[in-house]
């Protein structure tokens, strides 16, 4: 029950029906839920580690507004973890799950005007497998937390220029390509170039108007 209590407060505040800014009121998510007090108050605690709430012993707890300085953080941090992860995933990884879905970026980069959300889906998938090839349950667990956090800033981003879609899916490409030849420091530092632009795109798109 516990966990259903996180379970629940989390797809929640994925799935915007929490706001950021928003109170949360512990007696009130008890009585939705239909849980005790204790459960949700372990619920709060652990969606609080993920960055995904703020307690403040003196104002209450609070969906956290992730700010652009946030996202700057998160994104440094994503630099060091992925930069690792594509280097272990070239050392030691399976490439049979990068290979398919190496095949559905080329089959969606042969379109004419590729499909942005399922560039984006694919992009979600290649950094899962990247991760989970990796063979480092500390690395994946670091990662999970800081993906959905910038998830939740980058939902607010629309239209992405289709020009700079096609470009994302072809960088994908060429790190799966190092990954499945072995080459660790190619691999590296071919991602680490990839968020680094994607990151400029994106913070653009959120301080533009």
């Amino acid at each position: 029950m516990g966990n259903d209590a996180y379970s629940r407060l989390r797809q929640m505040i994925i799935d915007k029906e929490l706001q950021p800014g928003e109170v949360l009121s512990e007696r009130g998510i008890s009585l939705q839920f239909g849980v005790g007090r204790m459960l949700v108050r372990e619920a709060i605690r652990m969606l609080a580690q993920e960055g995904l709430l703020e307690v403040s012993p003196m104002r209450g707890t609070f969906i956290r507004q992730l700010s652009l300085t946030d996202l700057q953080e998160i994104h440094e941090v994503r630099l060091a973890l992925e930069g690792m992860a594509a280097s272990l995933a070239a050392q030691k990884g399976n490439p049979d799950n990068l290979m398919s879905i190496s095949k559905k970026m080329r089959q969606l980069l042969s379109q004419p005007y590729p499909d942005t959300t399922q560039a984006q889906e694919l992009g979600w998938q290649f950094h899962d497998e990247m991760f989970r090839m990796s063979g480092n349950l500390r690395l994946i667990t670091m990662y999970a937390s800081l993906r959905l956090q910038s998830g939740l800033v980058l939902q607010g981003i629309k239209n992405y220029d289709p020009e700079r879609t096609r470009q994302a899916i072809r960088e994908h490409l060429e790190i799966i390509e190092c990954i499945c030849n072995g080459e660790a420091e190619v691999a590296r530092q071919k991602i680490q170039d990839h968020l680094q632009d994607a990151m400029t795109t994106r913070l653009m798109m959120l301080i533009t108007p």
